[in-house]
Order: C-alpha cells, then sequence, then structure tokens
C-alpha cells in the first residue's frame, strides 16, 4: 500500500507577521513547527504500514525551509519526502492550497491512501484535507477517531462526529483526515535519524504539474485573502468583593453566572 500524508508547517508562537498588500502570511519570518495534527496523521499512516505494509510518503507545500520537517518526518519513519516549492505556489488560500496538492499527489501518482491532519493551528479551517479529495475526485472521511481496519482493498474508519459516531469502510484510492485522539505520535529515532542523514528530498515546482494553468495557484487563484491576523489580547481584571465570607461567596457565585461558568 502506498500512504501519502499531508503536512504543514505552522507559527510556532502566536505573533505572525502578514503582507499588507496580499494578505498572506509571511512564512519566512519567525519559527516555525510541524502542524500538531500532522504528526497524529503521520503516526496513523506509520501504524498501517507496519500492519498491511507498504511506504509512506510525506508531502508538503510550503518554501524550501520545509525540509527540516520533512527531515523530522525521516526520523519518525517515513520512507519519502516531497515539498511543492514554488514562488507560483505563494499565498495560496484553501482552494488554491488544496488544487497545488493534488496535483502534486497526482504527479507522485499511485497513491492508494492519503492521509491529512484534521486541520491545522494557523489557518484552522479543517478544509484542505476534504478539497484535496474533491479535486482528485476520491471518496474521503474526515474526522476520523479510529481506523478500525484495512486491506488491500479499502479502509474501515470510525467517525466521531457532534451529535453521533460512525464506521464506514472506503475503497482505495481514498482520503482521510484524523482527529488527535486516535494515537500517540512517536518519539524521533537517533537511528533513522543517521541512517536518513543523506536521503535526498524531492523538490517539485510549478513546471513539474501537469495541470500549467497559473489561474489555479498561488495568490492569482485564490479567491479569498486574509484581511487581518492577530491574537486576541489578554485582559486581566481584579475583582474584589465586600462582606463577609457569606456574602463573598453569594457575589461570587453571581459573577460565575452572569458569566454562564455556571
Amino acid at each position: 500500500m502506498k500512504i501519502l500524508v499531508c503536512m504543514k508547517q505552522v507559527p510556532a508562537g502566536t505573533k505572525v507577521d502578514i503582507d499588507p498588500e496580499t494578505g498572506a502570511m509571511k512564512r519566512l519570518s519567525g519559527e516555525t513547527r510541524t502542524n500538531p495534527y500532522d504528526l497524529f496523521a503521520l503516526e496513523a499512516a506509520l501504524q498501517l504500514r507496519e500492519k498491511v505494509g507498504g511506504s509512506v510518503t510525506v508531502l508538503t507545500m510550503g518554501p524550501p525551509q520545509a525540509e527540516e520537517m520533512m527531515r523530522d518526518a525521516y526520523t519518525m519513519g517515513a520512507d519519502d519526502a516531497v515539498i511543492l516549492s514554488d514562488r507560483k505556489f505563494a499565498g495560496a488560500d484553501v482552494l488554491a492550497t488544496s488544487y497545488a496538492l493534488s496535483q502534486g499527489i497526482t504527479a507522485i501518482g499511485d497513491i492508494d491512501l492519503i492521509i491529512c491532519g484534521k486541520q491545522t493551528t494557523d489557518g484552522d479551517t479543517a478544509q484542505v484535507g476534504p478539497a484535496i479529495a474533491e479535486h482528485l475526485g476520491i471518496p474521503h472521511a474526515a474526522w476520523v477517531s479510529e481506523i478500525v481496519d484495512a486491506d488491500s482493498e479499502s479502509i474501515q474508519v470510525k467517525q466521531d462526529l457532534v451529535s453521533v459516531s460512525q464506521t464506514s469502510k472506503i475503497p482505495y484510492p481514498c482520503l482521510i483526515t484524523v482527529d488527535k485522539d486516535m494515537c500517540v505520535p512517536r518519539l524521533p529515532s537517533y537511528l533513522l535519524q543517521k541512517q536518513s542523514k543523506d536521503r535526498p528530498v524531492k523538490i517539485m515546482a510549478f513546471e513539474d504539474m501537469a495541470d500549467q494553468n497559473l489561474s489555479k495557484y498561488g495568490l492569482v487563484g485564490s479567491p479569498t485573502a486574509v484581511e487581518k491576523m492577530f491574537a486576541p489580547p489578554e485582559v486581566e481584571k481584579q475583582v474584589y468583593f465586600d462582606g463577609d465570607a457569606k456574602e463573598k461567596t453569594k457575589q461570587l457565585f453571581d459573577v460565575l453566572v452572569n458569566k454562564k461558568v455556571i
């Protein structure tokens, strides 16, 4: 089985720089980390490979600096790594990002199962994974909490939705997005780090995409733009209550009720 995991670098903190002209995040500034949800996707892929065999390829779209994240994936057990990196991909929204990734997946070829994290901690839309599946015209299941079973033809997954849990059997090729409750990501291996030190990370550019229509990629292919991104202001307010212990308790209770804490 050929499994592909989509991964993304996200800001490590809450402070991000936004290009005032395009509204896009400046991804070359500030510290980054692997999107936490993608680590669960990678672990799910590695566990599945251990069960049914095959290979795990990790894919990301971003600047060349994303190689560090790809090498981290090698130390966890990934077999191959690919970066979609081209200025023509820059400034992409959900639609353009998912389309570029779908084109990259098509270029890699013969993928049976695509696994994505449920969402990212920067965009937080939870839309890229399902959108990739729609571009590829393959079935998908979002918010997967458990891989129940898998064989050479299909995968059976459990989804915990808002008011119901359901189990679905999906034929390959297909895509799933996984929640953080399904597994615990493994730690990097020093042995795998040594073994993968000279392993190449493949770079794919716009010229490698089958669809050469520029209007579908990057900022040009993005019908939406981020107007403003910021961390909510921290507001600290001290409240003092008068009276004896009983009166203070009642005042505190009233405040908590008004704030709908209780």
